[in-house]
């Protein structure tokens, strides 16, 4: 059980409107409360009414609280485009935050703080209105934080012209290893102009969280926290794989499909270490070509494997080739899975994964060796500390065509399921793990961090 710290403040929390967003601060709501703080959790209404919660029971004392986006039919596929979305969330959710604060102020709990995803700014000067000390919250990686940090500070500027990019505290990197919206700041402008303006009212807030653990990113942290100090508290993942402080804290709770159990079932027949996990997340959608590379990459490894595909994006294959995966006798295609859970499993023996920081996290908590396919976003600079910083998986790499081809699938998963390279990741995953564990057990850093933001509160 986590200690109590003395105080029971009342804690806003206001994530961005997406599982990769909201999961992680919902963990960090749970820490919280096992320290005898109060805290409320806001999701959109139709976050509300569209997210599967796995059980109540799961979400510990954690208080749900709702809050307009101004979508709340459909969401964020209501709007007609990226920027009208962001334009009116922020109006309307401004808006409906003022009513949420008023409604709590009212009552016999009022709001002592407010913590927010910097993706949404507008929260904070919302909280600053009401007097109230504001935190921010990154759910990504420190690196990518102080990459976006020197882009907003004209510390890199754009576009990049000199190569390897040097920045204090982070490998040298090139330009597939760096933020899609950095090498590429005309795709999807409206989210560069979102990721870069998170450091636009950081001044004003009291402090700063970070989704990560100290000996995972000293260098990075240390010299971030020269320009911008900050805390971290991480990582965000369920108590029960880490320090099992938080009772009942097994799986993230939120999840945007229905899980399917046969995974598990299929899981446990099969031998330690002999299956490839494979998820590529909610949003990546590959082309067709690139998806029978995979499945024709998977089949010719010979190993087992459980493919996570959301049916959203199963028509981008084939029906041969799923008939193929099935008679092959090897591989399980599924819509969603408990991820925690399966990569938690003995079976498993390699993860292919597109980086997100929540798997990256979660594999590295379970002492999991990835094979990495990064996808947009901050995704490439995940893969490139995977491979060259944590060293605890390879990246694939693409063809001139932009395709990554299914004898690269094969080689790398052999070279992590089979070789001696694999048997030195599994080595340093295993390293990891045990930090993570000691970063959030008593005495660790995000332990001391995280009671230092509370002591804040009670200043």
């Amino acid at each position: 059980m986590e200690e109590k710290v003395s105080g029971s403040k009342h804690v806003l929390m206001v994530p961005y409107p997406s599982q990769g967003h909201i999961n992680p601060m919902l963990q960090f709501s749970k820490r919280l409360c096992s320290k005898g703080l109060k805290v409320t959790m806001l999701t959109t209404i139709f976050i509300s009414n569209s997210m599967h919660l796995q059980s109540s029971s799961l979400l510990g004392t954690v208080q749900l609280d709702f809050i307009s986006d101004g979508y709340d039919q459909a969401g964020f596929h209501e709007a007609a485009s990226v920027e009208t979305y962001l334009s009116r969330m922020q109006e309307v959710g401004s808006n409906s935050l003022r009513e949420v604060i008023n409604k709590h102020n009212s009552s016999d709990h009022p709001i002592d703080c407010v913590v927010y995803d910097p993706l949404v700014i507008w929260v904070l000067d919302v909280a600053k209105e009401f007097g109230l000390f504001g935190a921010a919250f990154f759910t990504q990686m420190c690196a990518v934080n102080y990459i976006y940090y020197c882009v907003y500070h004209g510390l890199l500027k754009l576009p990049i012209s000199s190569l390897p990019i040097s920045i204090p505290g982070l490998p040298l990197l090139h330009l597939k290893d760096t933020p899609a919206f950095v090498y590429q700041t005309d795709f999807y402008p409206a989210y560069f102009h979102l990721v870069i303006n998170q450091f636009s009212n950081i001044h004003k807030a009291d402090l700063i969280l970070v989704n990560s653990f100290y000996k995972l990113e000293d260098q990075v942290v240390d010299s971030m926290s020269k320009l911008c100090p900050l805390l971290t508290i991480g990582p965000t993942v369920p108590s029960f794989h880490l320090d099992k402080a938080v009772p009942n804290d097994t799986e993230n709770v939120l999840n945007l499909f229905e899980l399917d159990s046969s995974a598990i079932s299929w899981l446990k027949q099969k031998g330690a270490g002999s299956v490839i996990y494979i998820s590529f997340g909610s949003m990546v959608c590959f082309s067709s070509q690139q998806m029978e590379e995979i499945a024709l990459g998977l089949m010719g490894t010979g190993f087992n494997f459980l493919w996570v595909i959301p049916d959203l994006f199963r028509k981008n294959l084939s029906k041969e080739l799923e008939k193929g995966i099935d008679e092959c006798g090897k591989g399980l295609i599924v819509n969603w899975i408990p991820q925690l859970e399966v990569l938690s499993n003995q079976a498993v023996g390699c993860f292919f994964t597109h980086c997100g920081w929540n798997s990256t996290l979660e594999a590295l908590c379970l002492g999991v060796p990835m094979v990495a396919l990064p996808q947009w976003t901050d995704q490439p600079t995940k893969a490139k500390f995977v491979e060259d910083v944590w060293k605890v998986g390879i990246r694939v790499k693409e063809n001139e065509n932009g395709i990554v081809t299914r004898e690269e699938i094969q080689n790398c998963i052999r070279l992590v399921m089979e070789k001696d390279l694999g048997r030195e990741l599994r080595i340093n995953a295993k390293k990891w793990k045990k930090l993570a564990i000691e970063a959030v057990t008593q005495g660790g850093t995000s332990h001391h961090n995280i009671n230092e933001f509370i002591n804040n509160l009670n200043k």
